[in-house]
């Protein structure tokens, strides 16, 4: 019986050199592919440069595992549907995240397309997340499940991917612990073994956000107006036990809306664009007594509202809505229809910890009303949902 083909997405991390090795020792005919998704090193900071490291690692992984080593460009691809993109939302005040799109529209899509081109029957990767596949009326669907690891789970970078994308996939780490990645990288005495755990954006590495932005978005100076602690906020309606109707879901969903009048001059920013809510650094303004968060952004009138202290009422919202053309389920069978109410444990950024949350679907989109009021809910950002340790369906938040 001929053995299965697999690439590997060999990304010059441990995860994904581990996820090779183990694919090879389960009896796969493995070979490994590097992509090259972006050649600007503009607002890279000092010493880091990923690309070339990365791909010499990745080479140096597969001659240890005698496997065949490919290279693979997807720039162009990178640049249209990921970084222009993503310089389009900040143009529009939101925040994009890239890291989601890049699996969306790269890793899973023109990737794997490059992986059959060769003759592979899967592709793989190093996430740490897991995939069961199960039958429904004699069908094979594909359940996309948290990693093992709760501190690695990745499953949130995937929130976005379809049934044709995962029938192709393997997590080969996805059921073991960070620890024991490294143990093995080190036993077989992988070059990876050691190497720190990429950052930044997804193929750009670590870059000075404002700077990288300015390639395409001026800057222009512009006010930060700080919000008191005190400040007079409009009552919400209360939640009862009684189910809320659209109207309240509405109010709640709905971020304020701040004018300069509602506090004072504090300082002063390079373009409000260049800012997301929650963020604290890069406001460069001293002497408080507490630090500064940005509250909410005005890019039609290029003001900044920040307010002091983590605890600031600014921060929290109880909702959030996203649209219906912005909502993607995993499995096509468990899609909600509008007026029905689910519970679901959502995270509307990675590394967040699960909330619980009613999901009430609308006509014209869903609201997420959590148990207690979330920080920071960013539109542009997205909010995953999940029924257990299956990630189920995930949406851009619109406001």
């Amino acid at each position: 019986m001929d053995k299965k083909k697999v690439a590997v997405g060999l990304s010059g991390g441990v995860d994904s050199s581990v996820a090779a090795y183990l694919l090879k020792e389960q009896g796969y005919d493995v070979i490994g592919i590097f992509m090259i998704n972006w050649h600007d090193t503009t607002g890279l900071l000092e010493g880091d440069c990923p690309a070339h490291d990365d791909r010499l690692i990745a080479e140096m992984v597969a001659h240890n595992l005698d496997i065949p080593f490919y290279v693979r460009d997807f720039s162009a691809e990178y640049s249209q549907r990921v970084v222009d993109y993503m310089f389009s939302e900040y143009e529009k005040g939101r925040t994009p995240n890239p890291d989601v799109l890049c699996n969306r529209e790269i890793k899973f899509d023109p990737f794997i397309s490059a992986a059959l081109e060769l003759g592979c029957d899967f592709f793989a990767t190093g996430h740490y997340c897991r995939k069961e596949t199960i039958m429904i009326d004699g069908l094979p669907v594909q359940r996309l499940l948290a990693g093992a690891d709760t501190n690695k789970d990745q499953s949130y970078f995937l929130c976005q991917l379809s049934q044709t994308q995962l029938e192709k996939v393997l997590f080969p780490v996805g059921h073991l612990l960070k620890p024991e990645v490294r143990r093995i990288a080190s036993e077989i005495k992988l070059p990876t073994a050691d190497r720190k755990d990429s950052q930044g954006i997804c193929f750009v590495g670590r870059v000075s956000l404002p700077e990288f932005l300015q390639q395409k978005l001026k800057s222009k100076e512009g006010d930060i107006i700080e919000i008191d602690k005190q400040f007079p906020y409009p009552q919400l309606p209360a939640i009862t036990d009684k189910e809320p109707d659209e109207e309240t879901l509405n109010r709640l969903s709905h971020p304020y809306i701040y004018n300069p009048s509602d506090g004072k001059l504090t300082g002063r920013h390079p373009g409000a664009h260049y800012y997301t809510i929650g963020q604290r650094k890069g406001l460069n303004v001293g002497g408080k007594k507490e630090p500064l968060f940005v509250l909410a952004t005005d890019v039609d009138n290029n003001i900044i509202y920040a307010g002091q202290g983590q605890d600031h009422a600014g921060l929290y919202r109880k909702a959030l809505f996203i649209h219906t053309g912005e909502i993607h389920w995993i499995r096509d069978d468990l899609k909600a229809q509008p007026g029905i109410n689910r519970r679901y444990m959502v995270r509307i950024r990675y590394r967040q910890p699960l909330q619980s949350c009613s999901v009430h679907f609308v006509e014209n989109g869903l609201y997420m009303l959590f148990d207690n009021p979330q920080r920071g809910i960013t539109p542009g950002q997205f909010a995953a949902w999940y029924d257990g340790e299956e990630l189920i369906g995930s949406g851009v938040i619109a406001e």
